[in-house]
């Protein structure tokens, strides 16, 4: 038991050393991720609806 909560003092020591972002620089980190998903989830899309086409004209043959 006494090694858990050496752990969690060890835990909150370290959290009080984290460099926490500010509020506009986590905003423009959010806006940043997100714009990167979106733009992931639309090329990957757009490159599956293309193999998928492939696809298909190549078994109609």
């Amino acid at each position: 038991m006494s090694k858990i909560s050496a752990f969690l003092k060890n835990v909150v020591s370290e959290m009080r050393k984290v460099s926490w972002p500010k509020r506009k620089e986590l905003t423009k980190y959010t806006v940043v991720v997100i714009s990167t998903v979106i733009f992931m989830a639309v090329y990957f899309g757009l490159v599956d609806m293309g193999i998928s086409e492939v696809m298909k004209w190549y078994t109609g043959l």
